[in-house]
């Protein structure tokens, strides 16, 4: 039943829709402002989002390596993982 849970999550989450590009790299080369204003927008759609919890549980159990999910990016989350798991 765990992928059923992940559809309820899911289809709750804020980042849903047209602005779901946000969160992750374009497949073009980003200059650094770019990319920091890119996610600055995609954090406050976290910011407001009812299952920011376990979108960041969800990425940090498969180990998700793009993209911003529950409000923290790939550096983010590997820090958060190794104050969590060292």
């Amino acid at each position: 039943m765990a992928v059923r849970t992940l559809d309820i999550w899911r289809d709750r989450a804020a980042c849903r829709g047209p602005e779901t590009a946000l969160f992750f790299p374009p497949s073009t080369t980003e200059r650094r402002d770019e990319r920091d204003a890119r996610e600055r927008r995609a954090k406050a759609i976290c910011v407001q989002c009812a299952v920011r919890r376990e979108c960041l549980d969800y990425a940090l159990g498969v180990g998700e390596v793009h993209g911003i999910w529950g409000g923290l990016n790939e550096t983010e989350r590997r820090g958060l993982k190794e104050t969590h798991y060292s």
